[in-house]
């Protein structure tokens, strides 16, 4: 996720920031070309199971992950379109909690009661998620074809 802009920087500032996720690891909920996601900086213990941070991976990228669990003050990430299990991630990489996504204009806080169930649900169904984003890929392409 390089936006040419110092991005951790401006979250310890305190700013909110609007970005375009890119990659297809949170398929289905954030699609690049699609949807924004706003991002704010959040006290790590607040953050719980269902949250997606942006944290950075040692030494390398800025990630957008959800999280997956916690054990004190490590965490364990897992994309929405990914089974397996990132981790642990300490606190110090995390940099920021996706606190809106904006899809067509429409904005989706992230404590909106549809909007967490689905987090839980999409949790709990991990180990069925390749198959589950390939069918719903699948019916897309059937049924919304140009």
């Amino acid at each position: 996720m390089d936006t040419g802009f110092d991005l951790e920087q401006l979250l310890e500032e305190g700013n909110r920031i609007r970005v375009k996720p890119q990659g297809y690891s949170m398929y289905p909920l954030l699609m690049p070309g699609r949807d924004e996601v706003v991002i704010e900086q959040e006290d790590s213990s607040r953050l719980r199971r269902g949250d997606i941070v942006l944290f950075r991976r040692e030494g390398s990228i800025l990630v957008l992950h959800r999280i997956c669990r916690r054990r004190g003050d490590n965490f364990f990430m897992v994309g929405d379109n990914q089974k397996q299990i990132e981790g642990p991630i300490g606190k110090n990489q995390i940099k920021g909690k996706v606190t809106t996504v904006i899809r067509g204009g429409r904005t989706i806080s992230v404590e909106n009661r549809l909007y967490r169930m689905y987090s839980c649900l999409w949790l709990w169904l991990r180990p069925l998620r390749p198959m589950l984003s390939k069918m719903v890929h699948y019916l897309k392409t059937l049924f919304w074809r140009k």
